[in-house]
């Protein structure tokens, strides 16, 4: 009679089983690292603009010593800002390309993010091409170009929203944005300053106050925020009358401005058109609002330009969106647009839309319903809306809330 077999020890099956799981997940995790090593070593160019019109860059470093810079540390200190003008070129097709973010300043970046983000979780600055030339002579096909002010996200780098820029600039429009130190996460002055945001400049650390400490806290940053638009405006109108250099001499239409942002860069959109009478239309591009303006409302032409929040149910995500419907409700029936992009993810609309890739870091996302639609494709949809938008507005030209959607672009949803 045979012998029964022998089972083995639970204990010994448990432990194999374990064993044999942390083998895969060792193995898992290395693949993730090893996707997110070539993600970060690979090479990768922006999209490339649709306009006519060749793209130039110019960087500026604009100081206000009658101003003190209300969220800087040390009492005194006057404001400077780091601007970034992205215009219509009269470069030819062999004209050199600039860097997407200059040496120096990416070095600056790279050791403020750190060894884990700079080498694993972000593409290597050095190897992300755009498709401005530096400092090339404004196009001489048009007289005078609008110009729009475009507003990082919360910390974000303006440079980090390139793509947007230079669409709208190849369009023929002078795009001006800026990094702020104190509020800007890293910026980097030519003369090789490195200044850091400050921890309580950061709106979203506001969260969880006590409501009226919580309005307090984001409206100094707000108004901060919204101040440094109206400086870079008055500077703009110098640049426009006496700028040495000849460039932008009676290049900029200071009667055509236009104002947009991403999220708290959005919120700033509506609340410095609120404000200031020189924003004759404006773009909340995803922006939670706050401000005056969520009760008193607006009168330029504004459009809200949603990622897709339609999972979205719990009561902070309603009031925001509340807000949103009260401004969009009291503006005139021809001057305002809501549109949600279906599929779009919030933190995509910079050019880290552009940036990711990685089919393994793709699906990932895709599975876990973080994101809906490509990075780049989410881009190419807000960068025609966008456009759409300013072109009716400040160019003059023919779009309603009903043929702004485009059979090109089906994930567009005009929203009632």
């Amino acid at each position: 009679m045979k012998e029964p077999m022998r089972q083995r020890p639970p204990a010994r099956r448990i432990f194999k089983g374990f064993a044999v799981l942390a083998m895969l997940g060792a193995f898992g995790f290395g693949a993730l690292l090893g996707s997110f090593w070539l993600e970060h070593r690979t090479a990768v160019t922006l999209q490339t603009p649709t306009g006519p019109f060749a793209v130039g860059r110019a960087l500026y470093d604009w100081s206000d010593d009658e101003t003190q810079d209300t969220l800087a540390p040390v009492p005194g200190t006057k404001r400077e800002l780091l601007v970034w003008i992205w215009y219509p070129s009269a470069a030819g097709q062999s004209a050199a390309i600039d860097d997407y973010l200059p040496a120096p300043m990416r070095a600056a970046v790279e050791r403020a993010r750190g060894p884990l983000i700079s080498k694993f979780l972000t593409r290597d600055l050095s190897k992300i091409h755009s498709h401005s030339t530096r400092n090339s002579d404004v196009s001489a096909q048009q007289r005078s170009y609008p110009v729009v002010i475009m507003r990082a996200g919360a910390s974000a780098e303006v440079w980090n929203y390139s793509t947007f820029a230079e669409d709208l600039a190849s369009h023929g429009y002078v795009v001006v944005g800026f990094d702020a130190p104190y509020r800007t996460n890293v910026v980097v002055f030519p003369d090789g300053r490195v200044m850091r945001r400050a921890p309580e400049n950061n709106p979203e650390l506001c969260a969880g106050q006590a409501q009226a400490q919580q309005a307090r806290c984001v409206n100094k940053v707000l108004t901060a925020w919204t101040v440094d638009i109206a400086f870079v405006l008055d500077r703009l109108e110098r640049l426009n009358t006496s700028d040495a250099s000849g460039k932008f001499k009676g290049r900029l239409d200071m009667a055509r401005v236009g104002v947009f942002g991403h999220s708290f860069g959005g919120a700033t959109a509506a609340q410095f058109c609120h404000d200031d009478s020189r924003c004759k239309a404006g773009i909340d591009v995803d922006g939670q609002l706050f401000g005056s303006v969520i009760q008193a409302g607006l009168h330029q032409p504004f459009m809200f330009l949603l990622s897709d929040h339609g999972r979205e149910s719990d009561p902070e995500s309603l009031q925001i969106m509340a807000n949103i419907q009260s401004i969009y409700d009291r503006l005139p029936a021809g001057g305002r647009l809501r549109i949600e992009i279906h599929g779009a993810n919030h933190f995509l609309f910079s050019d880290d839309g552009a940036l990711l890739k990685s089919p393994i870091v793709l699906r990932t996302l895709r599975a876990l319903g973080v994101v809906g639609i490509d990075g780049r494709r989410q881009l190419a949809v807000t960068a025609y809306c966008v456009r759409s938008f300013f072109d009716a507005y400040l160019k003059g030209t023919s779009v309603s809330r009903l043929n702004i959607s485009s059979p090109l672009y089906p994930e567009i949803q005009v929203l009632d």
